[in-house]
C-alpha cells in the first residue's frame, strides 16, 4: 500500500467525524428485523479523507471508548465458512479502537470451505485474557471436527465464560452448544440445523439475528453482515452501527426472493435437506459425545 494511502478503517472513522450523529439517526430504516439496517434513500457520499477529523463535529454520539483497544477475538479453523467470518470482521475492524484477533489452534493458513485461505494470527495461548468479544463463524465437516475437539471446546469454554460479548454465525452456534456455552439460551444457526439447537440445551429462535443477554447469534452464512452491524450497536450505538451500514451500502435486494425461514416454501428445499443430512446426522452425534 502506497504511503499516502488510507484504508477502509481510517477512511470510516474520518467520514464519521465529519458526518453529525444526527444525520445518520434521521436515515430511514428497513422493514422490521432483529439488526438494524439501511433504508432505500441514498446515503452520504464518502469523504476525500480529511489529513485529521474535523474539530467541530462531536464524536461522543459514536461511543468509540478511550483507553486500550477493545479486544475481538474471532476463532478460526480448517474447513470453515469465510464469509461467516469475513462479514462480521468488516464491521468489527471499524469500530474504531479495537483489536481484531484471528486465534486458531495452531497459527497460519486456515483452508475455508471454499478453498479461500485466510490467516489466523494467533495461538490459543495468546488469546488476550480481556475479552470484549468473542465470536465462532460456521461451517459443515470442519465445524464437526471442531465439536469433537476437547481443546478447541475447551478454549471457546473459557473465553466465552467471561466475554463480554459471545456471538456466532450459522453452524458456529453448534461448536458454542457444544462447549456449553448456549444452555438455557435463545439461539438461532442455520436453518437446516436448527432443530439441533435442543441438543446443546437452547431454545431456537426464528429471527435473523437472536440476542439473549450477552449471547448474540446469527443465521446461515449471510446473516453474519446483520450480526457485525448489530454488534456495531450494542458495541457503539445506533449513529455507529447506522454509519457503517451506510459505508457498506449494506441494502440487502436480492434477485431471488425466498424465504430462508421458512425453506419449505422452496421447491429445492428437499435437495438442499438431503445435502445437509449427513452434516446434521454427525454434529448431533457429535453434541452427544
Amino acid at each position: 500500500m502506497a504511503k499516502d494511502s488510507v484504508d477502509r478503517r481510517q477512511l470510516l472513522t474520518q467520514m464519521l467525524s465529519l458526518l453529525p450523529a444526527s444525520a445518520l439517526l434521521s436515515c430511514s430504516r428497513s422493514g422490521a428485523s432483529s439488526s438494524p439496517g439501511p433504508g432505500p434513500g441514498p446515503g452520504p457520499q464518502l469523504p476525500q479523507a480529511p489529513s485529521a477529523p474535523a474539530a467541530d463535529h462531536d464524536m461522543s454520539a459514536y461511543n468509540i471508548p478511550s483507553g486500550p483497544p477493545q479486544q475481538i477475538v474471532m476463532l478460526a479453523y480448517q474447513g470453515m465458512t469465510a464469509l461467516d467470518l469475513v462479514g462480521p470482521q468488516f464491521f468489527f475492524a471499524t469500530l474504531g479502537n479495537v483489536e481484531v484477533h484471528l486465534i486458531a489452534k495452531t497459527a497460519g493458513p486456515i483452508v475455508t470451505d471454499t478453498g479461500l485461505e485466510i490467516v489466523a494470527t494467533k495461538t490459543f495461548e495468546q488469546c488476550p485474557s480481556k475479552i470484549d468479544a468473542l465470536f465462532v463463524p460456521g461451517g459443515t465437516t470442519g465445524t464437526v471436527a471442531v465439536m469433537k475437539d476437547r481443546a478447541q471446546l475447551d478454549f471457546v469454554a473459557s473465553c466465552a465464560a467471561h466475554a463480554t460479548w459471545v456471538t456466532s454465525v450459522c453452524t458456529g452456534a453448534l461448536i458454542l452448544g457444544a462447549a456449553g456455552a448456549l444452555k438455557g439460551y435463545r439461539a438461532t444457526t442455520h436453518w437446516a440445523a436448527r432443530d439441533l439447537l435442543q441438543d446443546c440445551g437452547a431454545t431456537y429462535g426464528d429471527e435473523r439475528v437472536v440476542r439473549d443477554r450477552n449471547r448474540v447469534t446469527g443465521a446461515g452464512v449471510s446473516a453474519g453482515l446483520d450480526l457485525g452491524i448489530t454488534l456495531a450497536q450494542l458495541m457503539r450505538g445506533p449513529a455507529m452501527a447506522e454509519g457503517l451500514t451506510l459505508a457498506a451500502e449494506y441494502a440487502p435486494a436480492p434477485p431471488v426472493v425466498i424465504n430462508a425461514k421458512t425453506p419449505d416454501s422452496s421447491p429445492t428445499a428437499g435437495m438442499l435437506r438431503m445435502m445437509y443430512a449427513p452434516f446434521v446426522a454427525e454434529a448431533k452425534l457429535a453434541l452427544a459425545l
